[in-house]
């Protein structure tokens, strides 16, 4: 189980503890937090739970693949460096700390 830290666009903060095994995505979507839409159910067929993962943990998450890096084209202001998508985004104890900033709107 991994702490994970979502920041609404307006700055509201929710930590929730998130299954191993879930993805972020699923943990926001179990905890209503507001934010992430995740329209397709996490099929990595939309850019609805896209997220601004914190600078810190950038390079501390799995590498993105060719579909997730295709579908932030879609997504509202993607950072190379910080957009991923809480679909793929697997909870593992190794994300305990995570956070991540939602954008201003989710297309």
């Amino acid at each position: 189980m991994a702490k994970i830290t979502y920041i609404e666009y307006n700055g509201t903060e929710h930590v929730v503890e998130v299954a191993n095994g879930l993805t972020v995505m699923e943990g926001a979507r179990d905890n209503n937090i507001p934010g992430i839409e995740a329209d397709c159910g996490g099929a990595c067929a939309c850019s609805t739970c896209h997220v601004y993962v914190d600078p810190a943990w950038a390079e501390k998450l799995p590498a993105k693949d060719d579909m997730e890096e295709d579908m932030l084209d879609f997504a509202y202001e993607p950072d190379a460096a910080r957009s991923r998508l809480t679909c793929q985004l697997k909870v593992t104890d190794a994300f305990d700390g995570l956070v991540v900033q939602m954008p201003e709107k989710q297309i």
